[in-house]
């Protein structure tokens, strides 16, 4: 049986995966990461989404 995949969820942060991923964008196209952990944007702002970019550290808290 081959192990699960695991997420690491974070409460500001992205969701943290071990790789390798294949993932399948809303369009329909697929982006692969052969790394052994990827960060997954959850926030939308990542200039490489689905990859993050740490670019929810920039957003002004109020």
């Amino acid at each position: 049986m081959d192990e699960p995949c695991r997420i690491a969820v974070r409460r500001e942060g992205p969701f943290l995966v071990d790789g390798p991923v294949e993932i399948t964008l809303e369009d329909g196209t697929t982006v692969r990461s052969d790394r052994f952990r990827v960060a997954l944007c959850t926030c939308r702002r990542s200039r490489r989404f689905p990859w993050c970019d740490a670019s929810h550290r920039r957003r002004v808290r109020e």
